[in-house]
């Protein structure tokens, strides 16, 4: 299955709970941080709830889980 490399771009101060809730599921806490995830429906889903929290790109074949940003 395909997997994307998110990455949280924004603050989530002032934000509604529910983007705050999706970006703490796809396991991101701080900003720029970046974590690996499976392209599943669920996943989309969260994406779709937080766009504007987030950057979105296509994993690359040696992404980690997790990366911090420098």
């Amino acid at each position: 299955m395909a997997q994307l490399k998110v990455t949280q771009i924004r603050s989530t101060i002032g934000t509604k709970r529910g983007a705050r809730e999706s970006l703490r599921s796809l396991g991101l806490k701080r900003i720029h941080q970046s974590v690996v995830v499976e392209d599943t429906p669920v996943v989309r889903g969260y994406l779709r709830t937080a766009t504007h929290l987030l950057s979105v790109e296509p994993a690359a074949a040696g992404s980690t889980k997790n990366e911090k940003g420098a």
